[in-house]
């Protein structure tokens, strides 16, 4: 049994769908189990349960610290042996100050590496599926919010964090391992939302926005457009044995999510 936290958010949806492809029993652990349809394989719980391996997932913000090591606890309670944690990219190694990138995983990461079981930590860069919050500026032509610049990125597909989790989960070649998870090619925002454009048919723009002075998104944002983020690693190749999905193979797989209702 393996236990998937966050199991109906972007990563953890789609490693209950990779888990159950390959014959493993799966509890999805969510707040609400009405959002769980539960069948053969699958089952739903609001707490920690007995289990071999643990997902660890938290919702963004500053409470994934408390979040992180609270869950740990509780799996060791259970005697769950292995945890592989969704972390970030360019989480750093030390401590840094709040609202800095990288203050929400570091002290989660620390904890994951001494909890005393096997772990394996994911480092994704941005999500594919973050384009999503693009769907009504493009669907109305007005031009996509831009706070990147020009700063490129190793955009990934979420289902290809999903099977990096799963071998991890499954596998026994990943103790000990911190992965830094990217697509196989450096896009930029504009690239991004022009590719978009082609897909969904119609032009598509976007329009520079200043990200502000305060807070992660704000360092975020920075952090992208200094060129700081143009990270590509054969971490998903090397595990998965096949070269990660480009964002265009992801925009046309996903092509009706743009689309009006």
């Amino acid at each position: 049994m393996i236990l998937v936290l966050g199991a109906t958010g972007t990563t953890g949806s789609a490693l209950v769908e990779t888990l159950l492809a390959r014959g493993r029993e799966v509890t999805a652990v969510t707040r609400d189990p009405s959002k769980v349809a539960v069948r053969d394989g699958l089952a739903v719980s609001t707490s920690i349960v007995p289990a071999e391996a643990i997902y660890l997932v938290a919702p963004p913000g500053p409470e994934i610290v408390e979040h992180d090591r609270r869950y740990l606890e509780a799996a060791r309670a259970n005697g769950i042996g292995r945890v592989v944690k969704l972390s970030a990219i360019g989480t750093p190694e030390t401590p840094v100050p709040d609202n800095q990138l990288g203050s929400w995983h570091q002290p989660g990461e620390e904890a994951v590496r001494r909890s005393g079981l096997v772990w394996t930590i994911l480092r994704p860069t941005t999500f594919a599926s973050n384009s999503l919050a693009w769907a009504d500026d493009l669907r109305s032509g007005r031009p996509v919010p831009n706070f990147w610049g020009d700063g490129q990125q190793g955009v990934i597909d979420p289902a290809d964090i999903a099977a990096v989790a799963a071998e991890a989960l499954t596998g026994d070649d990943h103790d000990g391992q911190t992965y830094t998870l990217t697509g196989p090619e450096l896009i930029t925002v504009p690239e991004q939302v022009a590719i978009l454009g082609e897909v969904i048919g119609g032009g598509a723009t976007t329009k520079d926005m200043d990200a502000g002075e305060i807070g992660v998104f704000a360092e975020g944002a920075r952090f992208v457009r200094e060129g700081r983020n143009a990270v590509l690693t054969d971490d998903v190749e090397r595990i998965l044995g096949r070269r990660p999905a480009t964002f265009r193979a992801w925009a046309e797989a996903n092509r009706a999510r743009f689309q009006p209702a």
